[in-house]
């Protein structure tokens, strides 16, 4: 466990196997990882880290954040940890760091982008807008409280309601706060990846998930779309995490695309 440009990350697995860089949601933790990195580090080195601005990498952010500036951290991230080429798995905005970061550099060699998209849907759009409400309104509890909602399926969530209970405290001072989270809201919203730099993409692998509340199943699918040389993978259950609540066959899914 380490820090480099200001940025929390974790090294998982052997450090002579090849790299592959791991990067979470909103929500911005190593930590979303956990399911997956018993699995993917028995093949990779895992490098998981914090997003700036959140958990335990620096918590000061520009006035105006952009998926673009998230990018430049892990490109920063790859160079001061001596790595020339890493795969990458990104889960929603994860995935448009990911994008952002192959376009920009060309240092990606498999991406995988879970539940993301090229056009940020409207439905998507309005539940950012309900949960920055419930955030100004209602305050972190509340905003904690709901997130499940849009991350899992509804037995998903009545099945793990305890462990859900008993993670809040620890989501509550964790969180980044009211200001750093709507920043990172207004990146996501803003962000539209090149479309030629999309389409230039080679070894893209696009999980989508046809229960999934915030992203909507054709969004995620849209992604796919300009990228000739596209693989798509679909999951009929999962929720818009479906590596946490399906991590088994998750994870076989992209052991199978990485190491093809």
């Amino acid at each position: 466990m380490a820090e480099v440009a200001g940025l929390y990350y974790e090294a998982h697995g052997a450090a002579d196997a090849p790299p592959l860089i791991l990067s979470s949601g909103l929500g911005g933790s190593a930590g979303y990882w956990v399911p997956n990195l018993p699995a993917l580090a028995e093949h990779f080195r895992i490098i998981a880290y914090d997003h700036r601005g959140t958990g335990r990498s620096d918590r000061a952010l520009p006035e105006v954040t952009l998926v673009e500036d998230m990018a430049r951290d892990v490109i920063a991230l790859m160079d001061a940890l001596g790595i020339k080429q890493a795969h990458f798995v990104g889960h929603a905005l994860g995935g448009a760091i990911g994008m952002e970061t192959a376009i920009r550099t060309g240092r990606i060699d498999r991406l995988v982008v879970i539940n993301g998209w090229r056009t940020l849907s409207p439905h998507t759009r309005r539940c950012f807008a309900a949960r920055l409400a419930l955030l100004h309104g209602a305050g972190e509890r509340a905003f904690l409280e709901a997130q499940p909602l849009f991350l899992y399926p509804p037995d998903w969530i009545a099945a793990h309601e305890t462990e859900l209970t008993a993670d809040l405290d620890h989501h509550r001072a964790a969180f980044p706060g009211v200001e750093t989270t709507a920043k990172r809201i207004v990146a996501v919203q803003a962000y539209a990846p090149d479309p030629a730099g999309l389409a230039a993409l080679e070894n893209l692998l696009v999980i989508a998930t046809r229960d999934d509340f915030l992203v909507p199943f054709a969004t995620a699918l849209d992604l796919a779309e300009p990228v000739a040389k596209a693989q798509i993978a679909t999951f009929d259950w999962g929720g818009h995490a479906c590596n946490v609540t399906d991590p088994d066959a998750f994870n076989r899914l992209v052991l199978e695309f990485l190491r093809s």
